[in-house]
Parts: C-alpha cells; structure tokens; sequence
C-alpha cells in the first residue's frame, strides 16, 4: 500500500483552532467483517487491533468528567468489540448522546441476532453506510452481496422503528461518491434516496450524509496506484470554499484511537497526525482527564481540503448547501 501522508505534510491550509469539545468520537478497533475500497481506515476481518478494557475505562471516566453532547462510536465494525454493548449501556446511562456508526451487514452476521434489538432499546443513534441506492454500485465498492445485506439490514430497523417520525431511534444514511469526484448536492441525492429506498423496498430514514472520500489510506493509496492522486487533490483544493471553514469536525470533536491516543479528527488518527500538548508530540486521553483544549491549534495536511471543498464534508454530512 501506497503511503500518503509524505504526499499530504507540505500543506498551505489555512491554520485553524479547537473550540470546546462536544463529541467523543471513538474508534474500537480496525477488525470488520467488510473491506471496503473506499474506507479510509483500512479496516477488514483480517485486522487484529482492539481498544483494551484499561483504555475503555478511561474513556468512561473522561466521559462522566466532562459529559460531551455525543458519544461517536465507530472502527471497523464496532459492534465487533466484545465490550461494544458495555460501552453503551454506560454510555446511556450518563445520559449520553450514542452513535454507532454501523455498515448495516453487521446485523446479519453470526452472533449479531440480537444487535438490532439492543440498539433500539438503549436509543442508540445509527448512522449507516450505504454508498448508493443501487445494487451494481454497492457491491462494487463493498463487496458481492453487501447490498442485499445492507437492505436486509434497513428493514430489521425499520421493523424496531428506526427512521419512522416520532419513534425516537435516528437512523441516518452515509453516502460516498464511486471514484476521485466530489459529492452531489446533499439535499437532491437525500430525495433520490427516499424515492429509491422507498418504492422499492418501502424503507424509510431520517438524513442522508454525503461524505468525501479522503485521499488517505486504502483509497489514496489506489488514487496513487492509478494515476489519479494529484488530479484529485488539485480538485478539492479548487473547491475550497473559506465558509466551511468555521464549521469542521475538528473544531469540536475529539478523536481516540484504540490505543487511547487523541487526534483532531478521525482522517488524522489514520494518518498518525496526533494532537501534540505541552511540548509533548502525542498525549493519550488519560492526559486530558482534567486538559481544557479550546484553543487549542488543529494539526492539518493537504487531506483537510476534503473537508472543506464544494458543500463541505464532515462525519455529519455535507457544511454548506
């Protein structure tokens, strides 16, 4: 695999700061049942790393000092960590915000039965992949069958209640573009998606995200192996629009690694770009339990002009119509 990040350190984005942290966004582990091309950590059902039970309790313990709005919860397949469902349950408990960011086939696979029905019952916020409406494109990128799987898996939740007004289970969808293009309009691609995912299947959601697909690890590394890499950096950095500036993730979300290391966001934890505190070039969670970081400067490279680009791209979807 192409290394990216020599491609990405000389950078001339504009510098840019945290504010107060409102979303823990946790990453348990680089194990998943897919392999998908477009997935920025590099996740497959052959990766071996898990957040520890040490590392778990910290999170826990940062989580009651300074009870964020949100717990973001991804991987890999989260779900797949033995202490997934703990984490949540305490999570709830606080009287937290959770987000499992699940690839919808988890809810199919050996010893998941009842995965569905936990997550509806702790009010968990599903935000799922599915990066087109139709099969050819799906499996495609994912693999043969994810598609079939994937919609099996929105019709579980829709059948708890997931998607359906009033019910209080959010379920919302995640769209990635097939290739080195920037995403379509938001708010269009949602109405495709409801007509689409609702004539012919009567499946219904919340929101659709259209996310950029960062030039970093298994998908930079292809935009490299073809050619492709520089054309499509000079795309998102023509794209630039300075609005979406004040309304990235970074500024707000922290990023832990299954290690217990903090990054500004979840692309610089997979380059290996940690947050730097006090002259020390990398600090674990454990170090912020009582370290206020508003202010503090965001560590960038040539990627962040993804998140900046067209409409704007973060974990919550497009930044600007």
């Amino acid at each position: 695999m192409h290394a990216t990040l020599p491609l990405l350190a000389d950078t001339d984005f504009p510098p840019i700061a945290r504010r107060r942290t409102d979303t823990l966004q946790v990453n348990l582990g680089y194990r998943c049942n897919q392999a998908c091309l477009h997935c920025h950590v590099n996740a497959s059902p052959t990766r071996t790393e898990a957040m520890t039970p040490e590392t778990l309790r910290t999170v826990v313990a940062w989580l009651e000092h300074w009870r964020p709005a949100l717990l973001d919860i991804t991987g890999g397949a989260p779900e797949l960590h033995p202490q997934f469902r703990t984490l949540v349950a305490t999570a709830r408990g606080l009287g937290l915000r959770v987000m499992d960011r699940c690839n919808l086939t988890i809810l199919s696979e050996p010893g998941q039965d009842t995965l569905a029905a936990f997550l509806a019952e702790h009010q968990v916020e599903i935000t799922a992949s599915l990066p087109c409406y139709t099969e050819e494109l799906v499996d495609r990128q994912r693999g043969a069958g994810v598609y079939d799987r994937s919609i099996d898996g929105l019709k579980r939740l829709n059948a708890l209640g997931y998607g359906h007004p009033g019910s209080g289970l959010v379920l919302n969808l995640v769209y990635n573009p097939q290739g080195p293009k920037l995403p379509p309009p938001q708010e269009a691609l949602e109405a495709d998606y409801r007509r689409e995912l609702g004539t012919r299947f009567g499946i219904v959601f919340d929101r659709l995200f259209t996310l950029a697909n960062m030039p970093i690890q298994r998908f930079g590394s292809t935009l490299v192996s073809r050619g492709e890499f520089v054309p499509y950096m000079a795309l998102l950095k023509s794209s630039y629009r300075a609005e979406n500036l004040e309304h990235v993730m970074c500024r707000s979300l922290l990023s832990v690694d299954w290690q217990g290391f903090v990054h500004d966001c979840d692309f610089n934890q997979m380059l290996g770009i940690p947050i730097a505190v006090d002259g020390r070039p990398k600090v674990k969670l454990a170090d912020l339990l009582a370290r206020d970081l508003d202010g503090h400067p965001i560590a960038v490279a040539d990627h962040c002009w993804g998140c900046t680009a067209g409409q704007g791209s973060s974990c919550g979807g497009a930044l600007a119509d």
